[in-house]
Order: C-alpha cells, then structure tokens, then sequence
C-alpha cells in the first residue's frame, strides 16, 4: 500500500500554523519567551538537573496559588485531568458530594462524582451569575452527610467570577472539604488558597499563565493528603493517583511515568515571568485591560452577560448586537485580522461573544485592535456606529488608570 492509500486528499508537508492573536476563552497567546524555553535539549525525566528544575517549578506554584501546601505540583494533561484527579481521589464510592452548577464546568463536575461512584446533589444557579452562598448553606444543611463540596471560582463558559472565600468558610463550618476549579483565575484574578483554606485546587496552563496547553497546575492541603492516604478502596485511576504521585513529586524521586520535560520548561519559564511581574501587578493589568475593552465595546451598544461586580476582568462575555451575524463577525475577525474570539456554549450558543485578556493576550495593542477591527467589521456589515468612539474610549481608560501604581517584583 502506498501513502495515499491511507491520506488521499492532498500532499503532506511541514505543519506550519498561521500566527494567530487569541482572545477568546483559551488557550491564550504564548509568550515568546515560553516558547524558547521549549526549544531546549531535552533531559531524562530523572536527571538530576531536571528534579532540581521540578523543586523550583513547584515553589513558584506555591507564590501563584500562595499556598504553603507541600503537595503542590502541575499534573501532566490540561486542566481536565486536574479536575479529574482531585475527584478520584477524593471521592469513593457512597460519598456525598454537593456541586455547584453554573456554567458548562459545573456539569463536567457532576459527571466525575458520578463516575467515580459518589452521589451528587446538584445546587444550580443561573448562568451568568455566580454561585450563591446561601444556596450552598441550604444544601448543607438538608445534606449533613456531605463528604465535599465543588465549585468553578472562575466560570469560563460565562465568565462569572464567584467569591470562593465565602463559600469555603460555610463549607468547612459544616466540616466538608473543597474541591475548587480555577482553571481561568490562576494569574488573573486574586486566588489566595491557604487564606480562603482551599482544600483541593486545579488549573490549566493554557489561560492566564500563557503557557500551551497540557499541563494542570494542582494543589491539595495535609487533609486532602491524609484523606487519600487512608481510603478503604483504590483509587480508580493508577495514573491519577496521588498516592503514587507522592513518590515522583515528593523527595524520593521514585519512577512513576515519564514527564513531558520540554512542557515543564515552559511552565516553568512562564511562572517565573509571573513572579518577575507579581501577582498584584498581574492582577491589576488584567483588570485595566479589561476596563478599556468594556469602555470601547459599550460604544457599540454591547451588553454584558455578568453583572460588574462578578465579572471576570479575563473572560469577557457579552451579548452579540441585534442584527449582527455572530458567525460572521468572528469568520471575518479571524480570516481579515488572525484575531480569535470566542462563542458562547450551551444556551448561550450564538447569542454571546466570550473575549479573552488572559496573561500575554492581556495587553493594550491586542485591546485595541480587537476594537478597531470589530468597529471595521460592523461598519462593513452595515452597522451604524461612531468611527473612532471605541478607540477613543479605550485610551481615555488607559489615560486616567496608570498601571504603575503597583509595583513590579523584578528579581527571584
């Protein structure tokens, strides 16, 4: 058989990928400097050079979670793998779980309680909002026997933001861990896990860190260790087990699969750009970015979906103008300006835009091109709007918020 025989439709060469400017719901740009740092030689997994690097990339995970927790490491897959491994481990077979739902995400936590055998009870909020704490209150309460609770800090689907604070303080009242997705919050909004007593934690490279994804930052607390420790049944999953992770990520360096090397470069490159700007600064260029955006799409009439004060400064939901062809609008933005953005999921689907400021997309250039191009495109189309406006209100942000007023942390 030749080649064609199992390919025919056209000739193969070099996979050469446009350049693109990603500003939808990840992954994020990447940042030239990770992506150098990719490039390197490429060390066996137990090199004594490599585990040192691993100590380094695990205390710059402790400054991003700003956690103290020793079991503190990226787990090898996206985000999805952390959210699954802090399940299978957690949860056995009978235990209760209560999750809350309100976005796409809520739901993927629904299926791993059931799947790893546990019964969930399901608090729903609206989408768009966050997760209400007197509704989690209740269900404890009709629920003492709940083992966890799980909740999405920052909501990709809809980009709600909710206040994970408060919501650990009523759990742990009610002596119930927590399992916490902050899969877009890492890096770009205030993330405080020993304060706020996290119990369980993950998230993605791809968002806010501005590293490719495949890699799923995790963190668990001395309790969710011991709980793991202790269990009765096996945990489901071998590769996903703590338990064993202990010994690779722990002091003895014991073999347990083989580390993608050349990713952990490159997180490790991007956390510490992280701690070069600190996480303050971060913070706060996420939320101005996000403030000139809001001004320039306002002028064309656009609608948030999250009210303000649980928006996330990152994710950036609003809803398509009447009249406007959301398809075509992001056809055009993507084959006339390489500039990605987001649609909605679920319900929302073709009624909400989701534009993404996460870490190295999070800057004034990608800012004001996306206004500009989207006051080209809706012009184009026929629709009536000031040209200029959106620009204009974008640098007037800019103008009377310096980003200098917080300081930048310079060396490790």
């Amino acid at each position: 058989m030749t080649f064609t025989d199992f390919y025919p439709a056209k000739k193969i060469s070099t996979f050469r990928p446009p350049q693109r400017i990603l500003m939808g719901p990840g992954p994020s740009d990447t940042h030239p400097r990770v992506l150098s740092a990719m490039a390197r030689p490429t060390l066996g997994h137990l090199d004594p050079v490599f585990t040192d690097m691993m100590e380094e990339l695990k205390s710059l995970l402790r400054y991003s979670f700003q956690t103290a927790n020793q079991m503190t490491f990226p787990a090898s897959g996206p985000g999805s793998v952390g959210m699954e491994m802090c399940f299978v481990n957690m949860v056995s077979p009978g235990d209760k779980v209560i999750v809350c739902r309100n976005g796409v995400f809520g739901s993927r936590m629904i299926e791993n309680v059931q799947r790893c055998g546990g019964v969930a009870v399901v608090v729903d909020n609206q989408w768009g909002e966050p997760v209400d704490p007197q509704k989690v209150e209740d269900a404890l309460k009709q629920n003492p026997d709940t083992k966890i609770v799980a909740f999405v800090h920052a909501e990709t689907s809809t980009g709600a933001l909710s206040d994970a604070k408060t919501l650990c303080e009523i759990v742990h009242r009610h002596n119930c861990l927590t399992i916490v997705d902050t899969v877009t919050s890492l890096g770009g909004s205030p993330l405080k896990v020993d304060e706020w007593k996290i119990d369980a934690v993950y998230s993605g490279s791809q968002k806010c860190l501005s590293c490719p994804p495949g890699l799923s930052p995790v963190s668990f607390s001395d309790r969710v260790v011991e709980l793991v420790k202790n269990r009765k049944v096996k945990v489901q999953s071998w590769f996903m087990d703590l338990n064993l992770l202990l010994g690779y990520w722990g002091a003895t360096r014991t073999y347990h699969h083989t580390a993608p090397t050349n990713a952990l470069y490159a997180l490790h490159e991007a956390l510490f750009m992280l701690y070069e700007e600190g996480l303050e600064h971060a913070w706060a260029r996420h939320q101005r970015n996000h403030k000139a955006l809001k001004a320039g799409l306002e002028t064309f009439g656009t609608k948030f979906l999250v009210e303000e004060k649980y928006r996330l400064p990152q994710l950036n939901s609003v809803y398509v103008p009447t009249g406007v062809d959301e398809k075509e609008v992001r056809r055009r933005l993507l084959a006339e300006y390489n500039l990605e953005i987001g649609a909605g999921l679920g319900d929302f689907a073709g009624k909400i835009w989701r534009f993404g400021l996460m870490g190295y997309s999070s800057k004034i250039e990608n800012v004001m091109l996306c206004l500009n191009a989207l006051e080209t495109v809706f012009a184009n189309m026929g629709k009536k709007i000031e040209i200029g406006a959106a620009e204009a209100a974008a640098h007037r942000v800019y103008a009377t918020s310096p980003l200098n007023a917080v300081p930048a942390k310079t060396t490790a």
